[in-house]
């Protein structure tokens, strides 16, 4: 019999990363020794010198990069733990964190995403630390990305946690997937946004907009 499905559950598919069903059968440490031997292949193909002072420790060093820094939000016990405070200055227009520096890459190509993030949030009962904000981005953006679902994936990580849907972001990125190969566009820079809640208001949307890019 086929499974009836929700909306739900397939928005959460949509903005999910593809990920293996065992994608931690191992641990930190066999990920990095696995990388560590199929990088040292991927080079030696490539015709460099393993034994070369310069280059004998890099499978080494990207193997503990790709684990311990660049993807390490593929791992979910490294989600930042977020506290919310009571909102006891009773506060009740946006709150805003722009500018907020991201660093992702790109699943196509694993090459670079660099940009910033502007998060937004109108606030109920409770307030999130700001540094707490950084650390949400920070998250989702250690991963194999596309900028339109790391957009999402802030969005919702946010809305999870605050437990309502007032809640914006903006992501404005340079992708090295464009610059450095392929057509080599140095200037161009992709926009993308989620919207929810009160920010759907087209007034609230345009205050948001007009704070963000205030000269």
């Amino acid at each position: 019999m086929k499974k009836n499905v929700t909306k739900t559950e397939v928005l959460e598919s949509l903005i999910e990363t593809p990920m293996q069903k065992n994608a931690f059968i191992f641990s930190d440490e066999e990920k990095i020794k696995r990388i560590e031997y199929h990088f040292s292949e991927i080079m030696d193909t490539l015709g460099l010198d393993l034994y070369d002072d310069s280059l004998k420790d890099t499978p080494n060093r990207v193997a503990k990069m790709y684990v311990n820094e660049l993807f390490s939000g593929l791992n979910t016990a490294n989600k930042p733990d977020i506290s919310l405070f009571k909102n006891k200055y009773g506060y009740k227009r946006m709150l805003i964190e722009k500018d907020i520096t991201l660093y992702s890459n790109c699943e196509h190509h694993f090459v670079p995403i660099i940009g910033k993030a502007h998060v937004a949030y109108i606030p109920g009962k409770q307030v999130i630390g700001l540094s707490k904000i950084n650390r949400l981005v920070q998250f989702y953006a250690k991963r194999p990305q596309v900028q339109e679902r790391l957009t999402i994936q802030i969005s919702e990580g946010l809305k999870e946690i605050l437990q309502h849907e007032d809640v914006a972001v903006i992501i404005e990125a340079d992708h090295l997937c464009v610059a450095s190969r392929g057509i080599n566009d140095t200037n161009s820079v992709t926009t993308t946004s989620e919207f929810s809640g009160k920010f759907e208001q087209e007034s609230i949307k345009q205050e948001f907009l007009s704070l963000i890019y205030k000269k």
